[in-house]
């Protein structure tokens, strides 16, 4: 990830939202202990039935709690369970993640305390406070930072859905939603990772790769990171994340993350006057000084933590590999060698999509960067 005001990266590996297929509250998959047991299993059911009140603003569908442990200690008991949900209009599949229930018993009546999320698993929008709800005309904004920034985001991402459709010619679902905690610490927890990870970036998108169903995608916000944008920058990374969005289905653990995060932006650059000079100030430096890089980008250069100098040339040159196909074999050989590569070897997608190989692309690249970025 890159400090603001670069475009923030999307982990697109590491940060899988914890997705399952439940329609029965209160089922746990093995039969329930002692009958204090399934009292308590059954107050669970009959609680998790319907979204709490205060959640009445977002669409919620096939709203299931799915019970996993118990543990009684007197009138007390703790429950882990799996929520699942869907945004009606906006999830194919479910979203959800892993929950603890306290409950207290009073006769042999059960009654839910709290709900929370269990130790180390990402928390829910509403975990962080009060819920606001922005629709747009292809986005869902749901978010506890200012009204403002709400608005300003989802009239962002309205316009980041067609530029991504514009770019990106396979099917998607046309639709987004974004979530816009108010503090750094509030993405953190969205996300179940540590804050440092996100600190100077915009945003990012979760989700799980691969063909099939549509997973329940997410773009975080870093309400800090994206307050220190232009308003360029902000289109930049809304456009960014989006495309991760839309090519979602396409794209597999065979993709080369150099063409995911470089596909992604080429679709926010797209159509713009900006140089590479101007975008790609890191590989510029090193260019110059004669360090041209002897491959593509590898997976590791995008690694979270590292030197940010490294990770900064990383997707500079991925962006400019992916402008540089589109320039020389066409935006639909782009698009076409991206739905290859996630479905069968690199080598045979570029032969297949460009009618070359990775040396001669690599080769290319290189004199482009020379040509581009050089003295």
């Amino acid at each position: 990830m890159l400090p603001a005001p670069r475009p923030p990266r999307a982990p697109l590996r590491v940060l899988p939202l914890l997705l399952c297929f439940l329609l029965l509250a209160g089922c746990s998959g093995r039969p329930p202990g002692s009958a204090a047991e399934r009292d308590v299993r059954g107050a669970v059911a009959d609680w998790s039935r319907t979204p709490p009140g205060r959640l009445a603003a977002i669409p919620l569908e096939d709203w299931a709690y799915e019970v996993a442990s118990v543990r009684r200690d007197g009138v007390r008991a703790r429950v882990r369970a799996r929520l699942s949900y869907r945004l009606a209009g906006y999830d194919a599949s479910p979203a959800g993640s892993e929950r603890e229930l306290e409950l207290a018993g009073d006769g042999g009546t059960w009654r839910v305390l709290s709900d929370r999320p269990a130790p180390g698993a990402p928390a829910q929008p509403w975990d962080l406070g009060e819920v606001t709800v922005v629709r747009g005309a292809h986005v869902l904004v749901l978010g506890s930072a200012a009204r403002e920034t709400l608005d300003e985001v989802a009239a962002g991402a309205d316009r980041a859905v067609p530029a991504a459709s514009a770019a990106w010619p396979g099917p998607w679902a046309g639709r987004v939603v974004v979530l816009v905690p108010g503090t750094l610490d509030g993405m953190a927890r969205l996300l179940g990772r540590p804050a440092e990870e996100y600190r100077g970036m915009g945003a990012v998108t979760t989700g799980r790769v691969g063909a099939g169903t549509g997973p329940a995608d997410r773009v975080v916000i870093n309400p800090e990171g994206y307050a220190e944008l232009s308003g360029t920058g902000r289109r930049v990374v809304l456009t960014h994340e989006v495309t991760h969005v839309a090519t979602r289905a396409a794209t597999t653990a065979t993709t080369p993350l150099w063409l995911s995060e470089g596909f992604a932006d080429w679709a926010a650059y797209r159509g713009t006057p900006t140089t590479p000079g101007q975008a790609a100030p890191a590989l510029a430096r090193a260019v110059r000084r004669g360090e041209l890089p002897a491959e593509l980008p590898p997976a590791q250069a995008f690694a979270f933590g590292g030197d940010p100098q490294t990770l900064a040339r990383a997707y500079e040159g991925a962006w400019l590999a992916c402008r540089l196909i589109a320039a020389k074999w066409g935006e639909a050989a782009l698009a076409d060698l991206y739905e290859r590569a996630g479905r069968e070897p690199f080598p045979a997608a570029l032969d297949e999509a460009l009618g070359t190989d990775p040396a001669a692309l690599t080769k290319a690249w290189q004199e482009s960067l020379r040509g581009e970025l050089g003295p």
